[in-house]
């Protein structure tokens, strides 16, 4: 595989993510290290979590995905090897929220301590703040920018129109722009991001970073029954995906599985296969996959 450019960040990196929400939560600290390791060693470079990860265990506050990350970063000496992208935004407490500049300010150096580093190469939105004017937010992480405790930013769960106003905002105002843009999608979930997002990312040069690329696991053919929801603690998050629409699409990612005797292993291979489901799972997806 070769490295892609991500958006106009200025990183290239190979196509695959490493999602960082379920350190400190389905996986502990030694098991995170062993991830990681192996994640590096076969040469992929990037690394996504955020602050609020995983605020929602009982018993954490958050910050602990990043903690781990920090800690392995320290033990492995790979920081230089590795493009850490962390978010904030999402609410880790009453008064740890938002995108204000006061708390981005307070935020980035909360995460930057956690991840044991003295600077993040990718900054996120974590979701949009209507309450705070988008010059303030994106003037923040400028400053940030200047100060070189981060190397570019990007945006997460944005709507089309919030994100393509943001990125006016910041042509207007000579502020930074977001250059990534980290939306759910997968063979199951890909409305929201096909019919209002992509075509912003793509006239913007955007890097898209999409999340939930298995569907919480219902993707892999674990989850078909109700029952099989406590197979796992992320078990909850499946049952949406319980309907005709998602075993059709199971049904199809059967059939390519059956035509190749096992699951694809290399990330190109696997693409071309979800390619080849999506137009055997939904004669309205036809059109999409065509051009995929």
């Amino acid at each position: 595989m070769k490295r892609r450019k991500l958006g106009n960040t200025g990183f290239e990196i190979l196509p695959l993510a490493l999602g960082g929400n379920v350190f400190g939560w389905t996986i502990d600290e030694l098991s995170s290290f062993k991830i990681l390791d192996a994640f590096i060693a076969a040469g992929f470079n990037f690394v996504d979590t955020a602050d609020v990860y995983a605020k929602w265990v009982p018993g954490n506050k958050g910050g602990e995905s990043e903690t781990i990350i920090g800690n392995w970063l320290k033990k492995s000496r790979k920081r230089s090897e590795v493009i850490v992208a962390t978010k904030v935004g999402m609410e880790m407490a009453p008064d740890k929220k938002g995108l204000s500049a006061a708390y981005i300010f307070r935020a980035v150096e909360d995460s930057l301590k956690r991840l044991q580093t003295d600077y993040i190469d990718l900054y996120q939105a974590h979701k949009d703040d209507p309450e705070t004017p988008l010059e303030e937010t994106l003037g923040a992480f400028g400053k940030l920018m200047k100060e070189g405790k981060v190397r570019a930013i990007g945006a997460s769960n944005y709507s089309g129109p919030r994100l393509l106003q943001a990125l006016e905002v910041s042509e207007k105002h000579g502020l930074p722009a977001y250059r990534t843009m980290q939306p759910e999608y997968n063979l199951y979930d890909r409305a929201e991001y096909e019919k209002d997002l992509e075509a912003i990312c793509v006239a913007n040069g955007l890097g898209v970073i999409g999340y939930f690329s298995l569907a919480s696991g219902f993707l892999t053919g674990k989850y078909r029954s109700e029952a099989d929801l406590s197979k796992s603690q992320r078990g909850g998050r499946v049952k949406k995906y319980l309907n005709e629409r998602g075993f059709r699409i199971l049904k199809a990612l059967d059939e390519v599985v059956s035509d190749l005797g096992k699951f694809p292993g290399p990330v190109w291979e696997m693409g071309q296969n979800f390619v080849k489901a999506m137009r055997t799972s939904d004669p309205r997806d036809k059109e999409l996959a065509t051009a995929t």
